[in-house]
């Protein structure tokens, strides 16, 4: 082997152990609610420059229905090399399979906004160094996990000053009949106040220009289009800040491991305006 091979092998080698020494650390704790009297997991995962002599931003990061606190790391792993990109923590708590994150009103075992929105983030700033403020806290997620990302940064804009969402079931009475919904807040026909007061796009009149930074997009052919679309007009009427975005696509993964690239960007341009 002559001297250019040894020196090319010993540079890949070098940059190899580079990469895994500097690889974000991903791992799933066990988080209590006080409200649901319970444990659930949780992933978590720190930049690799994380250290107890920094605080770090956190980006709280919601599944879809059906899904589990660790989807989006088996599905899109490359969101750990997101937290190393922009030095940020990154937390996917567990919602329920059906949960849709609010404090159901059927079901005294569903308190999901309570735990997400005041519970985890307790017991992440007590046992990380974090930015605990809402300057240093964002929160997004993929359908059920978007309309449950915003809907929960709306109501705790104390908490959190950025939400996201990427395909948002933005309106949940155009899925009155479907999701698993009506196990959360009953049955539309009985309770049609409880879902009025619980979709996104009748909440935002809680909104004033520039108290919340919101990025949300949508795939053209996502069965969640039509419901994005008037969100984006009801907060252009109120005169509301936001970034809306329209691609090729629909409800899929494929879709979801794209977007979470343009709206981890967002977030770190947020915290770093911050400082």
């Amino acid at each position: 082997m002559n001297t250019k091979k040894i020196i090319a092998l010993l540079l890949l080698s070098a940059a190899i152990c580079f990469k895994r020494a500097s690889a974000a650390k991903v791992d799933t704790v066990l988080t209590h609610s006080a409200s649901m009297h319970a444990d659930f997991k949780t992933v978590v995962i720190e930049p690799a420059d994380y250290t107890v002599n920094k605080k770090f931003p956190v980006l709280y990061l919601l599944h879809g229905y059906s899904g589990k606190y660790s989807d989006w790391i088996l599905k899109v792993p490359s969101i750990a090399q997101l937290a190393d990109t922009y030095h940020m923590m990154i937390v996917c708590p567990d919602g329920n399979f059906a949960g849709w994150y609010f404090d159901s009103p059927m079901n005294k075992d569903w308190q999901y906004e309570t735990y997400i929105s005041t519970e985890l983030v307790n017991w992440i700033d007590k046992h990380y160094s974090t930015i605990a403020d809402r300057k240093g806290r964002a929160i997004a997620g993929l359908s059920m996990g978007g309309h449950g990302a915003l809907y929960i940064a709306i109501k705790h804009q104390d908490t959190f000053g950025a939400a996201g969402s990427m395909s948002g079931v933005v309106d949940i009475r155009q899925f009155s009949d479907s999701f698993g919904i009506e196990q959360v807040l009953g049955k539309y026909s009985e309770y049609p106040e409880r879902w009025e007061k619980n979709a996104v796009v009748d909440m935002i009149y809680l909104l004033k220009p520039n108290s919340l930074a919101i990025t949300f997009d949508c795939g053209y052919d996502d069965f969640t289009y039509a419901g994005n679309q008037e969100l984006h007009q009801k907060l252009l009427e109120r005169k509301i800040p936001h970034d809306y975005t329209v691609r090729p696509g629909s409800h899929t993964w494929e879709y979801w491991g794209n977007s979470i690239n343009y709206q981890a960007l967002f977030f770190s341009r947020y915290f770093n305006n911050q400082k």
